[in-house]
């Protein structure tokens, strides 16, 4: 099949939430065979249109990120003499949303909108257009889907697709030293790990030990409060790990932490869960995290730190795991199969042939 993909920006061009899960489909697909491009704004040296990295062909349909509006005029040409099968387009900036569907209506073919959110997702004119053009929505989560249907989005027209995780590779990691709980996130003002630091230091009277993954600009903040709550000789920062050591990691926990006051879709919470781990979660608004451990009977949801210091104790009941079966429908087989399934569907029932 291929695949226009419509990104402005790109992970080349900047390292966002968003712009990451767009490539992870992209590289779903790719590693399937399908065929590839990316249009987008250039972010390699020299003239040249088209560059290709890892198999991925990037069209150039600007100069760079200076060149807005000739990426808009130009998209819909482009998309045309590419003739694609399905146009799949990012949703920043919404205007992007409307060229990209004008090159898929000239070129016969649907348009899938990846609606991550990112930073939320603002009720203004051009997002409400940016809906209304695309033929399908993709949200990571219930929470994002909320937002979308407050643009006046039909529910119909929305799917909730999860981050994929690969549990292959989980099963091939073997798990690191026993570690009773583990938090992992970039540590910024959003990281909220003073919830999980206060409701620890109502449990000072046992024995545990946590491990905090990532680094950030609050880190030295996090770890005076350690010090302060009398609780960091219990802690370790293990500051930025690959993904390879943080499986390992979870493997060999008991408890993930979950209590970041924004996340769209808690991807390493699942990578955590998928590798045994109980499921702690601080209900937050701006959270989706909750959505992973609702109905399920290793997860909690807790509002304050005396309810997560409960939620600590009551997990510590349950038995340890290093591999969770639970999490197979979100495996990258499983989520790319939806993509696809999705795709074919929109061909066959709007008339793209």
């Amino acid at each position: 099949m291929r695949v226009a993909f419509v990104s402005f920006e790109t992970v080349h061009h900047r390292d966002s939430e968003t712009n990451r899960r767009l490539h992870s489909v992209l590289e779903l697909l790719y590693e399937r065979g399908h065929d590839v491009h990316v249009f987008c704004a250039r972010f390699w040296d020299g003239d040249v249109p088209a560059f290709e990295r890892d198999g991925v062909t990037y069209h150039g349909v600007s100069s760079g990120l200076e060149a807005k509006s000739s990426f808009l005029a130009r998209l819909p040409g482009m998309i045309w003499a590419f003739d694609p099968d399905v146009v799949h387009a990012g949703a920043n900036p919404p205007e992007q949303v409307v060229s990209a569907s004008l090159g898929g209506t000239l070129a016969g073919a649907p348009t899938v909108l990846e609606w991550h959110g990112d930073g939320g997702i603002e009720n203004t004119w051009w997002n409400r257009r940016a809906g209304r053009w695309a033929d399908r929505i993709v949200a990571p989560s219930e929470m994002v889907a909320t937002w979308i249907r407050e643009l006046g989005i039909a529910n119909s027209a929305i799917d909730v697709v999860p981050d994929p995780v690969d549990l292959d590779r989980i099963r091939e990691i073997d798990p690191n030293d026993s570690v009773d709980v583990v938090y992992a996130r970039r540590l910024d003002e959003a990281a909220n790990l003073e919830s999980l630091f206060l409701g620890l230091a109502e449990l000072r009277g046992r024995d545990w030990r946590v491990t905090v993954i990532g680094d950030g600009p609050e880190r030295p903040v996090y770890e005076r409060l350690a010090s302060d709550l009398r609780i960091d000789d219990r802690i370790i920062f293990a500051g930025d790990l690959s993904l390879e050591d943080r499986i390992a990691t979870y493997r060999g926990a008991h408890v993930f932490a979950q209590t970041a006051e924004h996340c769209v879709f808690p991807t390493e919470m699942l990578w955590a869960l998928a590798s045994g781990c109980v499921g702690l979660v601080e209900y937050h608004t701006a959270s989706s995290a909750h959505e992973l451990v609702e109905g399920w009977d290793r997860g909690f949801r807790t509002t304050s730190e005396e309810e997560l210091a409960d939620a600590i104790l009551a997990a510590g009941d349950l038995e340890r795991r290093d591999y969770d079966e639970t999490f197979a429908e979100y495996d990258r087989d499983v989520v790319r199969d939806r993509y696809l399934t999705s795709y074919r569907a929109l061909q066959d029932t709007s008339g793209f042939l």
